[in-house]
Formats: structure tokens, C-alpha cells, sequence
């Protein structure tokens, strides 16, 4: 049985967790996890089901002032990301998709939506949007890898291994 829950995308000089939105939720909390941060305040969290919900977002992008992304994960297989810029533009994918894939037409259009809203983020990405479209037809064990491939590929800065 893999992950399920949510992975919660943003920047922020102080912890996402700070938001009120979480309404106090620790990182040592059950159910709560915070991955190793990237460069520029850019965070990713891993909730369990129950402590996110998707309408939070746009309040996530105000407390930040930056765009902000979640991907409901299931069972590690698959995954839906949603993205926000602080204009309003939303932006949503479907990672590894079970049985019912998206059409390869969408796949495209969603590469295209996805790297504006990195760009709207400040990232100066020189990412090909050939690249986020192989991100997106990629199947893998672990939705989790391909939510940080997606980041990766949109030309956010990477983890630091050390």
C-alpha cells in the first residue's frame, strides 16, 4: 500500500506549516511530513488525507504571495496536481493515470498551462514543453517521483542532496 494524501507546493521564507490555514498542524504531527526544501523558500509538504483540501489553495497563494501547487496522490499511483498563480490562473494534471488517460491532446495544452505558471512563479525556466509532456506520459511505481520530476523538468531549483 503506497502514499496517499496530498503534496502541498509552495514558497514562503517561513514555514508553509505557519499558514493558519493549517490551523496548527506541526511537521511532527501524525500524518504530516515536510520534504527537504529547495532553494528560494520553495516547500513541499505530504499530508494525509484529512488535513488538506483542495479549496485552500487559493488561500495558500495569498498567505504566500506566490503561485502554489497540490497533488492529490492515490495509493502512490496516481496523482492530479493542481496549480494557482495569484492571478487566478489554475492549471491541472494527471500523473501516471490509471486506465482512463488523459488525451493526448490535452497533454500539450497542460505542458504549456504548467510552464506559465512557472513562469508566473518567477522561475526562469528554459524548460521544452516537450519535456513536461514526456513528464506527463510517464508511467512509474510512484506518483510522489513524477510530482518532483514535474517540478524539476518547470525548472524550480532542485533539492540539494546533501
Amino acid at each position: 500500500m503506497g502514499f496517499s494524501g496530498h503534496l502541498v507546493f509552495g514558497r514562503s521564507p517561513r514555514s508553509l506549516l505557519e499558514a493558519p490555514l493549517f490551523g496548527g498542524v506541526g511537521a511532527g504531527d501524525d500524518g504530516v511530513r515536510v520534504w527537504k526544501g529547495r532553494p528560494g523558500g520553495w516547500q513541499t509538504l505530504e499530508l494525509a488525507h484529512g488535513i488538506w483540501r483542495a479549496e485552500r489553495l487559493p488561500a495558500l497563494v495569498a498567505w504566500t504571495g506566490a503561485p502554489a501547487c497540490f497533488a492529490e496522490v492515490h495509493d502512490s499511483r496516481t496523482a492530479v496536481v493542481t496549480g494557482l498563480d495569484a492571478d487566478g490562473h489554475r492549471w491541472q494534471a494527471r500523473l501516471n493515470p490509471d486506465g482512463a488517460a488523459d488525451l493526448p491532446d490535452e497533454i500539450p495544452v497542460t505542458a504549456e498551462r504548467a510552464l506559465a505558471w512557472a513562469t508566473a512563479a518567477g522561475v526562469r525556466t528554459s524548460a521544452e514543453r516537450r519535456h513536461i509532456e514526456d513528464v506527463l506520459r510517464t508511467r512509474t511505481t510512484f506518483a510522489e517521483d513524477l510530482f518532483a520530476a514535474l517540478l524539476d523538468e518547470l525548472d524550480f531549483p532542485e533539492t540539494p542532496f546533501a
